[in-house]
Formats: C-alpha cells, sequence, structure tokens
C-alpha cells in the first residue's frame, strides 16, 4: 500500500485543548445510575452506595465535565423530587424511557460523585425547559449554588449540604428540535424560552456558562436553520451551541461506518460557519463556541426495535443501550475522538454518552464486577496523552471509497504537543485488509525518540470484551516505529487505533 504522510511542526497549530472536551454524560436512563454508578449494598459500596469499583474505572477514565440529569429524561423532571431525605423522595413515571424513577440518587448524591472522582470532575447540569421553565431554573440555580439566606439555599443546607454546589455550566434543555422531546418547541418558542432563561440565570450570577440546544443531529430537517434562529434570540446570552450525533453502520455498509468521523467534522464545520453567520450578521465580535455533548457509537436501529415493540412496563432501571462494542466499534469511536481534537479551538465541551452501562466504555453487573468496553481504551489515552496543542495535520493518504462520503481518506490523525514539548500522534487506519505505512516529518520540534507507540486491533475485528472475558481486548505495544533524523516512520496495523508518543 502507498505511504500515508503529514508534517507536524509548531508554527501551524489548532488551537489548544480544553479538559472539558473529555465529559461525559449520566443520564437516569436504564442501568447508568441504578446498579452503575450507584448500587447500595454491592460488595465494593461505599457509605454513599456508590461503586467504588466503578469510581476506580471513572478516575482510569479521565472524564472531566460530567452532564446530568439527561438527556431526554431531563424534560420531564423535577428538580424538587431529586433533593431531601431520599426516603421521602417521590416515584415518578418517567416518559422519555418508559421507566419508573425512584430519585433515590438525586442531585446532592450526583455532586458527592464527582467529588469522589477529583477535582478534575466538574458538573454539567442540564434544566428542563420542556415542561418546565424560567421559575423553576432559578429556583434550582438558588438552590444549588447560592451561599445561604434564602429560602432555598437554606434548604441546601438542612438537607445536609451547606457549601454551595457551584455549578457553572448549564445546558439549557435537551434536544428541543426533536418531536420525540417533552415538551418539544419549535426553534422560534425554544429561541424565547432560552434567552429569558438566559437572561434571568445571568441576574443571579453573570459568570454562568450556558449551552443552547443545537439540531439532535445534522440528518434533522431543521438543521442550520434551527441554530440560525435559535441564535438570533441567544447569541449574546449564550456561550454554547450544542451537538448531537451517534453513528453505527447502516445496511451493513461497513465502509461508510469506518469514515463516521468525516459527517461529525462537516457537522462541526457546518454549525461553526452557521454560527460566525450569526454572529457577522448582529455585528457582534464575540465567538459561541461548541459543545457536543452528546456522541458515540449507537446501535440505535436495535433499540428503536425495542422501543416499537411495546415491550417496555414502567420498570426500574431496565436493561436498556446495553451496547457491547467490538474492536471495529473502538476504532470508529477514535476516529470520533481525533475529529473533536482537530476541531478543539471551537469545540471545547463534548461529553461522551454515556459513562457506565448504557452505551458506555464501562460495563457493570449487578452485584458483580465492572469491566472496559473496548471503546474505553481509546478515550482513556486521548485524555491522558491529548492535553496541550492540536498541532494542525493536513494528510496525503490512500483512499478507498465509500458509499455515503465518496472517496475516503485511509488515515484519520491529528497531534498533540503537550506543555512540556513531548508531542502524541493519535491515527486511525480504516483499511480492514491492510496495513498502512506512516511518514511524519518533524519540523521545528525537538524530538528525538519514540517513547511508545501502542495499537488498539485484533484478528478479529468483531472481538469484544464481556462478563465471561472482561480483558480480551487491549491496546497492545507496535515494535519497529522509529524516529530518525526528524522523520517519523509507522506501520499502522490494519483497522487500528494508534498512540504514538514522542519525546
Amino acid at each position: 500500500m502507498s505511504t500515508a504522510r503529514f508534517t507536524l511542526d509548531p508554527a501551524f497549530t489548532v488551537g489548544e485543548v480544553n479538559p472539558r472536551l473529555f465529559g461525559s454524560f449520566v443520564e437516569h436512563l436504564g442501568r447508568c445510575v441504578y446498579t452503575g454508578i450507584f448500587e447500595p449494598g454491592h460488595p465494593t459500596a461505599d457509605e454513599a452506595g456508590l461503586r467504588t469499583d466503578v469510581l476506580d474505572l471513572v478516575r482510569e477514565l479521565g472524564v472531566t465535565a460530567i452532564r446530568y440529569p439527561g438527556g431526554n429524561f431531563v424534560s420531564g423532571y423535577k428538580w424538587e423530587d431529586s433533593v431531601g431525605p431520599a426516603e421521602d423522595r417521590p416515584r415518578r413515571l418517567d416518559l422519555a424511557w418508559r421507566s419508573t424513577e425512584t430519585n433515590r440518587f438525586g442531585l446532592s448524591e450526583y455532586i458527592a460523585f464527582l467529588k469522589k472522582i477529583g477535582p478534575q470532575a466538574e458538573p454539567m447540569m442540564a434544566l428542563n425547559l420542556g415542561t418546565r421553565g424560567v421559575a423553576e431554573a432559578l429556583e434550582l440555580q438558588e438552590y444549588a449554588n447560592h451561599p445561604a439566606g434564602t429560602a432555598l439555599s437554606d434548604l441546601r443546607a438542612a438537607h445536609g449540604d451547606k457549601d454551595p454546589f457551584g455549578i457553572n455550566l448549564w445546558c439549557l434543555g435537551n434536544e428541543m428540535d426533536g418531536p420525540w422531546q417533552t415538551g418539544h418547541k419549535t426553534a422560534q418558542e425554544y429561541g424565547r424560552t432560552a434567552a429569558e432563561t438566559a437572561r434571568a440565570m445571568r441576574q443571579i450570577d453573570p459568570g454562568v456558562e450556558l449551552v443552547a440546544c443545537g439540531s439532535s443531529s445534522q440528518s434533522m430537517p431543521t438543521f442550520a436553520a434551527w441554530e440560525a434562529t435559535v441564535l438570533e434570540e441567544t447569541y449574546d446570552l449564550v456561550d454554547y451551541i450544542s451537538l448531537h450525533a451517534y453513528y453505527q453502520p447502516e445496511d451493513g455498509d461497513v465502509d461508510s461506518f469506518l469514515a463516521s468521523a468525516v459527517d461529525m467534522e462537516s457537522f462541526i464545520e457546518n454549525v461553526v460557519a452557521t454560527a460566525d453567520h450569526i454572529g457577522a450578521k448582529l455585528k457582534s465580535k464575540k465567538k459561541i463556541n461548541l459543545s457536543f455533548d452528546e456522541w458515540n457509537v449507537w446501535y440505535i436501529s436495535e433499540w428503536h426495535e425495542i422501543e416499537n415493540s411495546g415491550a417496555r412496563d414502567w420498570a426500574e432501571a431496565p436493561r436498556l443501550l446495553e451496547d457491547n462494542y467490538s474492536v471495529m466499534d473502538a476504532v470508529v469511536f477514535g476516529s470520533l475522538l481525533i475529529a473533536l481534537l482537530r476541531h478543539a479551538d471551537r469545540v471545547t465541551v463534548a461529553c461522551l454518552a454515556q459513562l457506565v452501562n448504557v452505551i458506555a466504555p464501562i460495563m457493570t453487573e449487578p452485584g458483580g464486577p465492572a469491566w472496559r468496553q473496548t471503546t474505553f481504551f481509546p478515550f482513556a489515552q486521548a485524555s491522558k496523552y491529548g492535553r496541550g496543542q492540536v498541532l494542525d495535520v493536513r494528510v496525503d493518504s490512500p483512499t478507498y471509497e465509500t458509499k455515503k462520503y465518496g472517496e475516503t481518506d485511509l488515515l484519520h490523525a491529528t497531534a498533540v504537543r503537550a506543555e512540556d514539548g513531548t508531542v502524541t500522534v493519535f491515527a486511525v487506519n480504516r483499511s480492514r485488509t491492510e496495513a498502512l505505512p506512516l511518514e511524519a516529518a518533524l519540523n521545528g520540534l525537538d524530538l528525538t525518540e519514540v517513547v511508545e507507540h501502542s495499537a488498539l486491533a485484533d484478528a478479529d475485528p468483531d472481538a469484544r470484551n464481556t462478563l465471561d472475558d472482561p480483558e480480551r481486548v487491549a491496546p497492545h505495544p507496535v515494535e519497529g516505529t522509529a524516529l530518525r533524523d526528524g522523520t517519523l516512520t509507522a506501520v499502522l496495523e490494519p483497522l487500528s487505533w494508534n498512540v504514538i508518543r514522542l519525546a
């Protein structure tokens, strides 16, 4: 096969990686919360009922901002149900996932969970702008953040949380463009509600950071027009516009699935163009950043089969969306991470959906073990080594033909230069059958050695980690990668996610 090439030069950068790019998402959906992160009585549970085996894996994963409590769930959420003594909290029907919500895990427990992860874990709270509105948003903000001396801040203290929660990052609703959303609105209706909510929240705290709902996917019929309308109402009041995207093979089209990041990068660039157009129209010098606060590989067609079967019956914490990821899924997942890093100048928040059990990198068994899915490894490596300045990587690569995206590069890559001058290259070989030779010229970088080259690849692209075989798949070292006279040479295995560290 022909060699893929690119050049790295510290004079040509994309931007600084915001740690929030490595965020995740905890929704009251299926077993993400109950028997996922929270399982009183589990052998590893701490005094608060949090599974310490899961906490260990979450720390290893390296997540930062964690979005909560939804997702579709938030559009029927009453925050008051989730505070106070757990035994007094009401049970509610969750319309979004046709489940019964016990509210045993609530706002205080979420904040305590973040604190136990560590200081890198930041709250990202979603507001219900589906069945509720401005007044309830302000009440939640006062309860969560006001120090003391008001009815709601004193109520928080009475519930055992004297110190404010310090929630600074807020989502103004969730997927309000979607007809499936409880309280679905037109762009004009949502834009006005979001603007009114943002304006009022800034009266309490001018420094809050606010995310307006963008389109639920690039394929939505209202895409771009929705963003334009919403931003015309909210441009000076919000900091981010959101994006959501999920990918799966469609009709057996694996080649297009492997190129999913082509769509993700197009989505990002189109939203940036729309946001900047509205900024120009309003004659504003402000730039709206992007919050890609739901992304993943999700076999959504399998979910729709369950949804349309009528089999759901208001169960507590049912097994929903528990996709078991293959090596191929992990390679696509890694490519999506590369797409986010390649746009780190404007994508400054991103949330992997979700954290545990529900289309997640971490799986658990009630009363039993927790383990890493194949997708765990690319995320953990990107979070650990993808901090610093993203270098501008423009590949010259062999190509292949895809049904959805036409001619597509076999190599998808980016590189991040850390504060200490070391560089990490993240690269995916999309070829299912052939190794890909790689050659990278290093200009102006004082690098002399390959510290490590690891790859996630397998002779069986369908290999997975399971309850019965939880360590079947893991990254392995790659031999032969070299750095000589300012040129990096490597061979990328077929269908592989690669991390090459240089010092």
